[in-house]
């Protein structure tokens, strides 16, 4: 259930995830609620994620879109894909992501696709092993993406040239 609405607004590019039904046995039967992950973006390497609970499906949505505006965090693009391979894991979520030559495309599914798409990445390989529940996918892919150094990081670090670093 990926991707159900592209919305745009003050710049950022919104997508809902999925959205899950969850329902609560209580003395008078069950009480049925609604839990929305969404990822925001810029598109130009500012990403964020949020999950909103609530009894409305648009009211979750909305809950979601603000949690994803509060978690925005900055992502090291080289161009249009990312500086290098890394591993994102969070709980049981793994996905691995690798560089990809321009024109590749983005060759990724579901959840991971929503985050690079969000993010601007046009150019990119990844696959996410193990665990295949949504918010943990989306968790290790933005915790992967958050994890890239880029060379001019690097070699400040160091005390080198970006010439230096990359040979």
């Amino acid at each position: 259930m990926a991707m159900i609405r592209n919305r745009e607004d003050d710049g950022m590019i919104t997508k809902v995830v999925s959205i899950n039904r969850v329902s609560k046995t209580v003395k008078g039967g069950r009480v049925m609620k609604f839990a929305a992950l969404v990822v925001v973006g810029d598109g130009k390497g500012t990403i964020g994620y949020g999950i909103g609970k609530s009894g409305e499906v648009p009211e979750a949505i909305r809950k979601g879109e603000a949690a994803a505006k509060k978690n925005m965090h900055k992502v090291a693009l080289k161009g249009t894909t990312i500086p290098h391979e890394i591993i994102g894991k969070y709980g049981a979520g793994v996905v691995r992501m690798l560089p990809a030559a321009p024109g590749t495309g983005v060759i990724a599914g579901g959840p991971v696709r929503a985050v690079f798409e969000v993010a601007g990445i046009k150019d990119i390989r990844a696959n996410s092993m193990r665990s295949s529940n949504p918010i943990n996918v989306v968790s290790a892919t933005f915790a992967g993406l958050c994890g890239l150094v880029s060379a001019e990081e690097v070699a400040a670090k160091r005390g080198k040239t970006v010439k230096e670093i990359l040979g």
